[in-house]
């Protein structure tokens, strides 16, 4: 990741595709050591006994070597370290990469799999995964996908190129398509035009809509159906979270899978990838902010209850994602 001026580089190397904390001190504080300080910010979470393990094995490191118990406080000084991190249930399917060279990556990530680290999900992640699998400790994403949804996703290989590509998704100037399987109602008009206001409250699983001035937009289309369901193309005029499964479960058509539209259901445990929500990153197309070229990739991935609906959620299924 780019640092911003003035910050010193990590001492620490990644770890299973994982930056190392950074913890900057306080300017002011009553902490006669460093390990006073550390010990107070996280003695209630981990425990007294777990910080001070740390500090005697070394964990907390800055610029100029570990920390002891005894080092002076530094006001304002850098401090890295590497966190505990529990168990994770693997997700058992590949992340494929479509193309790269030495600018970007592109991938196609499958159901199941979070874009980046967050919460629970930190090395079973694609940014982690493809760090550690490809040698590449300074890729990051210029957007990303929730963890349920499948599809393409575009990495910069090269942190200062990172606000470029970036860039491209902040001034929508990438045309993003997904695909995405629900009931079929021969009543609603298609296409459709989809604008509401989406709030996403921290904390909190779901984003839901609201009254006032919309701040999302999507067009949504019937590609073809039978035997009760449609196939749909989805365009995403801007990029609030969950947009499009909001905006499908309030035309009465929430797409399969979906465990938090249009109402919150028990979430499925973690190993338990037999219903994958049926929503992918179909189609990314844009302009190379450094090259000039112009650029289109397609995802290789289909989504089951439409290509196998004999295997999508039976637990006898094989797994596609």
């Amino acid at each position: 990741m780019r640092r911003r001026p003035g910050i010193p580089a990590s001492p620490l190397p990644q770890r299973d595709g994982i930056d190392a904390v950074r913890l900057r001190l306080p300017p002011d504080g009553p902490w006669p050591t460093a390990g006073a300080y550390l010990l107070e910010r996280y003695g209630r979470a981990v425990g007294p006994e777990r910080v001070a393990d740390m500090l005697q094995a070394g964990v907390f490191v800055t610029t100029d070597g570990p920390l002891t118990a005894d080092t002076p406080y530094r006001p304002g000084g850098y401090v890295w370290f590497h966190r505990d991190l529990e168990p994770e249930t693997p997700v058992p399917f590949a992340v494929d990469v479509l193309h790269r060279d030495e600018r970007i990556l592109v991938v196609d990530k499958p159901h199941f799999l979070s874009t980046t680290p967050r919460g629970r999900h930190v090395t079973e992640t694609a940014l982690a995964r493809l760090r550690r699998d490809l040698g590449l400790p300074g890729l990051s994403p210029a957007h990303r996908l929730d963890r349920l949804t499948a599809g393409l996703v575009l990495f910069v290989v090269r942190p200062e190129l990172r606000g470029a590509y970036q860039g491209l998704f902040e001034r929508r100037a990438v045309r993003k398509e997904y695909e995405a399987i629900a009931g079929l109602d021969p009543q609603r008009p298609m296409p459709v035009t989809v604008r509401s206001r989406i709030v996403k409250e921290r904390g909190e699983l779901a984003a839901f809509e609201v009254p006032g001035e919309p701040n999302s937009e999507s067009r949504i289309e019937l590609a073809e159906h039978r035997d009760g369901l449609g196939r749909y193309r989805l365009h995403p005029h801007t990029g609030r979270t969950h947009q499009l499964r909001l905006h499908m479960a309030s035309l009465g058509l929430p797409i399969l899978g979906d465990p938090l539209y249009p109402q919150v259901l028990t979430e499925p445990a973690p190993d338990d990838f037999r219903r994958p929500l049926q929503l992918l990153g179909a189609v990314l197309e844009f302009t190379d902010p450094v090259s000039k070229e112009p650029l289109h990739f397609e995802s290789r991935r289909t989504l089951a209850a439409w290509t196998s609906p004999e295997t999508w959620g039976n637990p006898h299924g094989s797994l596609v994602c």
